[in-house]
């Protein structure tokens, strides 16, 4: 592997990672600053309103202003965003925090996924690999390293950040000296948009789209509320286990990307939505019983499923976009990724007010399987959408 590709494939684990360090942490601060399990909700996904607007207004920009400039700016922004959680005495403070963070998130996952794409152009597939093998490793080892500091160290809404900090300016020094992509001398064409799916793969576009959004909802599930199932319904309050089972995601899911590399995208994004319906079922049940070997078994397949769906339908759309439009078509992939990792659980936080938590979060499975069944439906039946 090129040097600069093992850099920006750390950056984007370091970036993601940002996005769940504070998971374990969602109790302490409930308990300090006095929210309820919606508030919890709301501002874990208050980091969507800045991948929208990241990935949005700004999703293209890399095409045109360079990729390792823009990658520099997001990762700037996320230490901000972190110092931001270290000096939080309010509820205000962490909102402020994960928009700050969605934005640099969203700035930096379209723009490194092209990037990757570009300095690996000769394998696409190998490219990809990288991409989202760098994600859910960043994914997991977020609430590994802060559910043992929240657990066993005695400064817990502190040290995580502190670290967390560390690893983005280690990381930005070996970004920095990594080569660009771009050229920035070309003329830019100002008229076109940002951020958009070309009419000519819109059709195929179709597919990787609702797949990404049914696994991110998914993991938007285990980000947010699992700690809350283990306190409620199994009973576990160490926050080490928490962090555990979703590092546990991210670790059986890394594994299955490189495992599974040599399947055709769509032959992966129809084994996860098949399997995502014995996977919510596993969920449920763990819930239901309080049996932790139940939520392990439903957090391995979780971690299947997801892979399986984020790899091949992220794959199809690197291989679908055009050159010139890359970042902006990946940015699009993006918000459809981080809309479906927040809002389905508020949803669900909002049921939990009128019923209790096995109720919605059951209603969340029963929705979720369905969007999943008729994705895969729509898959094999509609020729346009059809992916090699």
């Amino acid at each position: 592997m090129k040097p600069a590709t093992l850099a920006v494939g750390s950056m984007i684990a370091v970036m993601f990672m940002g996005s769940t360090i504070v998971t374990p942490l969602y109790s302490l601060y409930a308990k300090q600053f006095g929210f309820s399990p919606v508030v919890l909700t709301l501002i874990y996904a208050a980091y969507v309103i800045g991948n929208l607007v990241s990935l949005f207004f700004f999703g293209g920009v890399s095409d045109r202003a360079g990729r390792r400039r823009v990658v520099l700016w997001a990762m700037a922004l996320a230490a901000v965003s972190t110092g931001i959680y270290l000096f939080a005495t309010s509820t205000p403070w962490l909102v402020a925090a994960r928009v700050l963070s969605g934005f640099s998130i969203g700035l930096g996952a379209g723009t490194g996924t092209a990037w990757i794409a570009e300095l690996d152009a000769e394998d696409r597939t190998r490219a990809t690999l990288v991409a989202v093998v760098s994600n859910f490793a960043g994914l997991g080892l977020g609430p590994l390293i802060s559910g043992l500091l929240a657990q066993y160290s005695s400064r817990p809404l502190h040290l995580p950040f502190l670290i967390y900090i560390g690893v983005v300016a280690i990381t930005a020094v070996f970004i920095a000296r990594s080569p660009e992509t771009v050229n920035n001398h070309s003329a830019p064409n100002t008229a076109r948009r940002s951020v958009a799916v070309p009419r000519s793969i819109r059709a195929r576009f179709i597919a990787p789209a609702i797949t990404a959004f049914t696994v991110f909802s998914l993991y938007g599930f285990y980000f947010s509320l699992a700690p809350g199932v283990l306190i409620d319904s199994l009973h576990l309050s160490n926050r080490a286990i928490g962090g555990a089972v979703v590092f546990e995601l991210g670790l059986v899911a890394a594994a299955t990307i490189i495992v599974t590399r040599r399947l055709a995208s769509g032959v992966c994004m129809r084994l996860a939505l098949i399997l995502l319906v014995p996977t919510l079922a596993l969920l449920i049940a763990a819930q239901a019983e309080g049996s932790l070997p139940l939520l392990l078994l439903g957090t391995a397949l979780s971690g299947i499923s997801g892979a399986l769906g984020y790899r091949g339908s992220l794959q199809v759309v690197n291989q679908i976009a055009p050159a010139d439009q890359r970042a902006g078509v990946s940015s699009v992939y993006f918000i459809v990724c981080f809309i479906g990792n927040s809002l389905p659980v508020i949803a669900v936080a909002v049921l939990t007010r009128t019923f209790d938590s096995l109720v919605a979060d059951s209603a969340f499975a029963v929705t979720l399987a369905v969007l999943a069944l008729g994705a895969l439906v729509l898959s094999t039946r509609m020729p346009a959408v059809r992916i090699p």
